[in-house]
């Protein structure tokens, strides 16, 4: 069989293909493995940052980093994130740093360039995080500027006094084996100023829970910290945190890593020099910086989707949503809101809200004479929780029709729409014949209000909507009302809630929950 001149050269092409292939294979793994190896502390070669002129060497900084020892460069790269730009001692920190321990890289973090600029010692540099359209993207990048084994991170005003604290942390870091303590900190100035805390954090139901945490001879154990304190954490897993260093660092740091099960430990010493407390100079100036704490830690929380703050002291911080704004959610489609999609429940803020308007309008409709009962999902979620169902985004009550005239609030919204005195929203619902209350103008987290009249011993209604629960029903359920435990109240329900539910929505509602929609989304009850 003769081969064509088209076959041949096919041929060469495949062959050479494949030995292109397999060389870069071989280069490819002959990188990683040299990256491994740069990984345990052996010394980098300087590597050029495209576009930026400079040199990032084992340190991090330009050029040549000092040597740490005869064969390998230094293992901890310094890193002040937090401090502010209208007052600062980034400079006499760097200065404390690189006079006792000139061989180490020290990184000053800003999210944009400070203003007044920062003037830094030779050996300190600033690196942006905020991309620039003439600049790589490395530029920006705090991994591209960090080649050591671990990161010092240190906030404003912090000296070094003792050269060897920092062994003294990575011998600690490093006897932990790799274990569950991830992070090691020292305390600034004293074991006073921080306090170890356990942190955790339940993105289902939007909250993080601080509680504090008991302290040993040896040092604590625990979740997160509050204070000042100088942490040491591997470079490794700093950067396999989708937000390396996010402001406030602590809160971003801790809520991260209890996510992922890392412990931290606080050592009872060495204690880190604390020369310029208090930080700030003036109250203006500390005022501003406790309004950038706020503003800061707010838009943290809401990129990490976190609502609700539980404090140490049994405070709560709330970032979620108020009177004077939105709800946290849309238009909900299919009776699925969003956050179901996100394998989350309803935000606490908008429970919150959903337990105020529920009592608002519960007491108007008592002192007006309405007669009112816990109807559908609201009745099931006081029978199997005594309070809203943790995934529900409003609350029925059904009504007496012939009570309506009753209710000042209720008799005239044929006309139009009313806002109260306390600012809540009675108005006739757009979607069919019932009422609806909402939480403020802004804010449409409602009750709705369902009137019936009884015909012929049924409970009945002249229009009808697709909600499994707006259908006819004996009357006898509501001879006599009964009170029930809801929402930190007391409300009144049928007489017989199990039997009304199961009449509604089925048997074996109250013991087998579900999300409203199956179809669309399906409740994982093995993580109730």
């Amino acid at each position: 069989m003769r081969i064509s001149l088209c076959q041949g050269l096919l041929t060469g092409a495949i062959v050479l293909n494949l030995l292109i292939l397999y060389y870069v294979s071989r280069a490819q793994q002959q990188m990683m493995e040299k990256r491994k190896e740069l990984g345990r502390g052996t010394r980098r070669a300087a590597l050029p940052v495209p576009g930026l002129g400079v040199f990032i060497g084992a340190g991090g900084g330009p050029g040549m980093a000092g040597v740490e020892g005869h064969n390998r460069g230094p293992r901890v790269t310094v890193v002040l994130r937090e401090f502010e730009t209208f007052e600062n001692y980034v400079r006499d920190v760097a200065n404390s740093f690189l006079h006792q321990r000139p061989e180490l890289p020290f990184l000053a973090v800003a999210d944009t360039t400070p203003y007044p600029p920062l003037v830094l010692p030779d050996g300190a540099r600033l690196l942006v995080l905020s991309p620039a359209p003439d600049q790589p993207p490395q530029a920006h990048r705090p991994e591209f500027h960090i080649q050591t084994e671990f990161v010092l991170l240190v906030p404003d005003g912090v000296e070094l006094e003792q050269p060897r604290s920092i062994e003294r942390l990575i011998k600690e870091l490093e006897g932990e084996g790799g274990g569950p303590v991830r992070v090691v900190a020292a305390p600034v100035w004293a074991r006073s100023s921080v306090q170890c805390l356990h942190l955790r954090v339940n993105l289902k139901e939007w909250t993080a829970t601080y509680s504090p945490a008991a302290s040993g001879s040896s040092g604590s154990v625990c979740t997160a910290l509050q204070g000042d304190a100088v942490i040491l954490i591997r470079t490794e897993d700093l950067f396999n945190l989708s937000v390396p260093l996010g402001r406030p660092l602590f809160s971003s740091l801790f809520v991260q890593t209890s996510l992922r099960g890392w412990k931290v430990k606080l050592l009872e010493s060495p204690c880190f020099a604390a020369v310029h407390r208090p930080l700030f100079s003036s109250a203006h100036n500390q005022w501003k910086a406790d309004m950038c704490l706020k503003d800061t830690t707010g838009k943290l929380m809401k990129s990490f989707g976190l609502k609700r703050l539980l404090l140490p002291d049994g405070k709560e911080q709330w970032y979620g949503c108020s009177k004077e704004t939105p709800r946290c959610f849309g238009t909900v489609q299919d009776d699925t809101p969003d956050y179901l999609y996100l394998d989350r429940w309803t935000p606490p803020c908008c429970l919150r809200a959903l337990r105020e308007t529920t009592k608002y309008v519960i007491n108007i409709l008592e002192t007006s004479g309405v007669r009112y009962w816990l109807e559908g999902g609201t009745l099931l979620g006081a029978v199997r929780h005594q309070d809203i169902i943790p995934w529900d985004y409003d609350v029925d009550l059904g009504i007496y029709l012939e009570d309506i005239p009753n209710c000042d609030h209720l008799k005239n919204l044929d006309s139009g729409s009313l806002v109260d005195a306390n600012g809540y929203v009675w108005e006739r619902a757009v979607e069919g014949d019932f009422y609806r209350v909402q939480y403020s103008e802004a804010n449409h987290l409602h009750v709705d209000l369902w009137p019936f009249y009884p015909r012929n011993g049924v409970m009945t209604k002249d229009t009808w909507t697709e909600h499994k629960q707006d259908v006819e029903f004996p009357e006898h359920f509501l001879q006599p009302l009964v009170p029930l435990s809801f929402a930190g109240m007391t409300a009144y329900g049928p007489n017989n809630p199990r039997a009304f539910l199961e009449l509604k929505f089925g048997e074996g509602v109250v013991e087998n929950p579900q999300y409203p929609n199956p179809v669309k989304k399906r409740l994982d009850r093995s993580k109730l």
